[in-house]
């Protein structure tokens, strides 16, 4: 019997999970969605009634035949649909538009400005583990490593997956380790696919930043086909270009006393010299470039296929992607590479015209990203089974553009002006063997029972740079990986699980999993969940899951060492697990270690109306952070064994700059976040006059610092994580972000309108390490409206804008009673303040062209 007919028969959804990962059947049961299902927000459709079956999902259960709103953990299901009326061509986006406890950032320092990354409830964005058709996602290699809200994050990139091959997106907001693994201690994003066997479709896109530049341009095309009679081929192809964005832009370093423009005239707070070179540099007073998006040129190809034996199904899908992308860094003033011979100074010009023009670095990548999964799955002796291997590798070749090395232009009157840093990569294998049977017991239900195991390597490596990169203090903005940097590092684990779904009586649903994991690095884990939901009526329903969960550190989090600079200071970021963090007194990174709990509750008070409502509070143990700056020189207070540690872990630094120190990850804290997830859902027909969807969701979340660890002794006890950092954790998220949407549909006609409101975000910055000073960006509010009318049965013309009122955030302020030095000692006066949560560009306006066949 084949295996797509077993299941249609049925009208169920075999739920499997690779190591606790989910696999939907190649030929998934047909949907219609409903808008009054948690989550989703599809516009109305012409044949929406009272009573349309939910979506069955294939998230947070190996249970069959579960709906989103039947389901006994919080989920949201995102349909293709609903993803199309975002504007900005980009996954991150996408979810951060739509789901209120997701949030994206809005701009990284140094490399992670070229791949951006994002987090669920407030956690890390490593305590949310991706999903694509059920398995596992490989991380990037391209580890966030300066300080902030998204500070090592090392997780999936999911700018990689184009949204034109996604089927829907389910998102699990419930910790479920013992279910996933490591990593799912926030929740799970698990992306469905396209798995259609005929037509297509595909978009061409562009819009711009209102007065900030961002131009994009973006493309896709989707296409579907039978492989014989029994199989099917998805394929899509996408491209974006997208611009640099400029975002303030005024440097101190080319300002008098009082921060007011150097005009030309004679100014206190300048050398002659520098009165008479500052003014011709490139695009001057507006000369420095490094607040804004990197411009970024991405191409991704997918594809997603299987075919059906009868008595087994083969599957296959993976990705293939290219980005290369630059981002500005501080500018380098004309007095900042020099050469004095027989007491003439000539100063560096990569340009080639003229000495006094300064330069503007950029960091540069080029990446290759690839995954493969391949499968089978079937029935045996009334066993679902399902096999499967799965390999994903990221690399990240490094560069330094338009840069020059100092030093090497002091010694020898030459510099390059571009640098090869070296490289990060990335690689993962899964294999997975998974289980699931019904059994008749005499309960309400037959009982589900799954059980299966999980084999994974992953290694990361770093690579060292060219000669030039590494030249004493190396490239100016960026230097090169030197061979003590450099390295190759791994490790494996194997896990086991079982996982019991029954429904004793009428309406009551019980879960129970147990997971035992065993890392070549850290030793075993075992960890388990539960979860139980009471339906007292159609209209009221209770649930709730207690669960503990792990989470290995990441290899980059473990190795990676680089210095960080600026044009005044000089951080090595020291390796968690090398020979000069344990000089400082620092142990081996360890897992964290975590319990959840929720409770919430279903309410479906009238037709076509649901509304969800579930709390939760999570505690995490041991959890790994980046510490504060450790001041070797240039601190309110400084350590020598700190410069010690820099020069047995192999760095030089600028001799120029004025502050020296170190960075390091270490399993600093406990942490509390507790919150409250909201989403409510109604559709209104109105007849003759079209249908509206109306949709309000929000997230209320708190995090608190439970417990801080102590610097070790060699450094004087002092707290590891100073205001900085420990607001960072806190409150540079906001507790509250809520979305409020209204999709309409009258015949060719639709709208779509959406506005959400963030909290309030805080941080706390300082120029020394000495006094902090608090930052604030306050409660907003977001608009975003999007027009859509049919020219055609298969060509839509869509116009809108994100962030309609071109809100943007407040800048940087100046040290009381300081003219010419920030908090953050950064360059720029006008800087934004890029913890922003609604991001520092200002509105997107867009028009879009959809075509389907």
């Amino acid at each position: 019997m084949k295996i797509a007919h077993h299941i249609s028969r049925h009208a169920l959804i075999v739920a499997l999970a690779a190591g606790g990962h989910v696999s939907a059947s190649a030929q998934e049961l047909a949907q219609t969605t409903n808008p009054a299902t948690v989550g989703s927000a599809s516009p109305p459709t012409s044949d929406a009634s009272d009573d349309i079956p939910d979506d069955i999902i294939v998230t947070g259960t190996r249970a069959t035949g579960i709906t989103a709103a039947e389901s006994a953990a919080p989920i949201k299901v995102l349909d293709a649909d609903m993803m199309s009326h975002v504007g900005q061509p980009n996954l991150n986006q996408i979810l951060t538009q739509l789901v209120p406890s997701f949030t994206a950032q809005a701009f990284g320092g140094d490399t992670a400005n070229l791949t951006l990354s994002a987090r669920l409830r407030g956690l890390s964005p490593n305590h949310t583990l991706v999903l694509v058709n059920g398995k596992r996602r490989h991380g990037t290699a391209n580890l966030a490593v300066l300080g902030g809200p998204y500070q090592g994050a090392a997780t999936a990139d999911l700018d990689l997956i184009s949204p034109s091959s996604i089927k829907r997106i389910e998102v699990l907001e419930d910790g479920a380790a013992a279910q996933y693994g490591s990593d799912a201690i926030a929740g799970v994003i698990n992306i469905i696919l396209k798995d259609g066997d005929t037509g297509g479709d595909g978009y061409a896109t562009a819009g711009e930043n209102y007065q900030t530049g961002g131009r994009t341009y973006a493309g896709t095309l989707h296409l579907a086909t039978k492989i014989g009679e029994d199989g099917f081929l998805n394929v899509t192809a996408f491209h974006r270009y997208h611009d640099f964005t400029q975002v303030g832009g005024l440097d101190r370093r080319v300002t008098d006393g009082d921060g007011k423009l150097l005009t030309g005239t004679t100014s206190p707070a300048l050398s002659p010299l520098q009165q008479q070179l500052y003014p011709n540099i490139s695009r001057f007073p507006y000369v420095n470039r490094i607040n804004g998006d990197a411009q970024s040129r991405l191409t991704n190809l997918q594809f997603n296929s299987a075919y059906d034996f009868g008595a087994a199904e083969v599957y296959s899908f993976g990705t293939y992607s290219k980005r290369i992308a630059s981002a500005y860094e501080n500018l380098r003033v004309p007095t900042r590479v020099s050469r004095t011979v027989g007491g003439v100074t000539t100063y560096f010009d990569p340009d080639g015209d003229s000495p006094v023009n300064g330069f503007s670095p950029r960091e540069k990548i080029r990446e290759d990203d690839m995954a493969f999964t391949g499968g089978v799955r079937g029935l045996l002796s009334g066993f679902t089974y399902d096999l499967s291997t799965s390999f994903g590798q990221d690399k990240n070749l490094i560069y330094t553009v338009d840069s020059a090395n100092a030093s090497l232009y002091a010694d020898t009157g030459f510099t390059p002006t571009r640098f090869y840093n070296g490289f990060f990569k990335a690689t993962e294998f899964t294999a997975n063997a998974d289980v699931t049977r019904e059994i008749a017991v005499g309960m309400a239900a037959p009982l589900n029972l799954a059980f299966g195991a999980e084999y994974r390597k992953n290694v990361y490596e770093i690579g060292s740079g060219d000669a030039a990169s590494i030249y004493k203090e190396g490239g100016q903005s960026y230097p090169g990986f030197r061979p003590s940097d450099a390295g190759v590092n791994g490790r494996n684990s194997q896990a086991a699980y079982v996982d019991v779904a029954m429904m004793s009586i009428d309406g009551l649903k019980v879960d129970v999993a147990g997971r035992y994991e065993h890392y070549s690095d850290f030793g075993s884990k075992f960890i388990y969940k539960g979860t139980s939901r009471y339906d007292f009526s159609d209209a009221f329903a209770l649930r709730g899951t207690v669960s503990t969960g792990f989470r290995a550190p990441t290899l980059a989090e473990s190795y990676y060492s680089a210095t960080n600079v600026s044009p005044t200071s000089a951080f090595v970021q020291l390796p968690a697990n090398s020979a000069a963090a344990k000089l400082l007194g620092f142990a081996n990174l360890k897992p964290e270690k975590s319990t959840n709990f929720s409770l919430g509750t279903v309410l479906r008070p009238a037709p076509r109306l649901t509304i969800t409502i579930d709390a939760y509070q999570v505690k995490i143990r041991d959890r790994i952070l980046g510490t504060g700056s450790l001041y070797g020189s240039g601190g309110a207070t400084n350590f020598p064994i700190v410069t010690a540690a820099i020069r047995a872990n192999g760095n030089i630094l600028d001799p120029t700059v004025n502050q020296t120190g170190i960075n390091i990850f270490t399993n600093g804290a406990d942490t509390r976040t507790r919150g409250i997830d909201l989403v409510a859902s109604y559709v209104t027909d109105l007849a003759d006059y079209g249908k509206v969807n109306w949709m309000l969701s929000g997230n209320y979340n708190e995090t608190k610092a439970l417990r801080l660890n102590a610097a070790p002794a060699t450094l004087g006890g002092i707290p590891l994580f100073d205001d900085e950092a420990i607001s960072y954790l806190e409150t540079a998220s906001p507790k509250t972000k809520v979305i409020g949407s209204i999709v309409y549909a009258l015949d060719k006609f639709g709208a779509t309108l959406r506005g959400t409101v963030y909290g309030k975000t805080t941080a706390y910055l300082t120029p020394d390490g000495g006094a902090y000073y608090k930052q604030t960006v306050g409660s907003a509010f977001i608009g975003d409206v999007e027009l859509n009318y049919d020219l055609t049965a298969a060509l839509k013309l869509s116009v809108g804008a994100n962030n309609l009122f071109n809100k943007r955030p407040p800048t940087v302020g100046l040290v009381p009673g300081s003219t010419n030095s920030l908090v953050n000692d950064a360059n720029v006066l006008d800087g934004p303040l890029t913890f922003s949560p609604y991001g520092i560009n200002g509105g997107y306006y867009y028009a879009r062209f959809n075509i389907s066949f």
